[in-house]
């Protein structure tokens, strides 16, 4: 059987989910506050490589650690669920079949550990000002 990255289409295919998907959650108020400082070319560099590594292809995610990306947002679990709703939202979007589409989510769920410090069904809370995003590209 083919990789879950073939079957996605591969890295053209994930760049274009990815591009999708990051204009979908600017626009999105229940999330976007906890982008405001973030490098956006940055984070769809480090989107695209994490999911092509997570699905078996061959790039490397050479970012921060999801644990310590995320140290110190106050991410809520509404916020989360929103921004995996706006996954499925762009997966649809780009007719990935439900079969793909629950492996990927299975292999990024279990990040929601690192990534939710507030369990609350709030969304659209700000950023605090004491968060250090990580430096842009180069």
């Amino acid at each position: 059987m083919p990789s879950l990255y073939e079957r996605l289409g591969g890295l053209d295919a994930i760049s274009a989910v990815v591009g999708s998907f990051v204009f979908r959650c600017a626009g999105d108020d229940r999330i976007n506050g906890k982008f405001v400082r973030t490098d956006g070319p940055r984070l769809k560099k480090m989107l695209v490589d994490q999911v092509c590594e997570a699905a078996g292809g061959p790039c490397s995610y050479t970012g921060r650690g999801m644990r310590e990306t995320h140290d110190g947002m106050k991410v809520t679990a509404g916020e989360f669920d929103a921004l995996v709703g706006d996954l499925v939202a762009t997966l649809d979007e780009f007719e990935v079949p439900k079969q793909e589409q629950d492996e990927l989510l299975g292999l990024l769920g279990p990040l929601r550990s690192q990534i939710v410090e507030v369990e609350s069904p709030e969304t659209g809370t700000a950023l605090p000002d004491t968060y250090q995003a990580a430096p842009a590209l180069s």
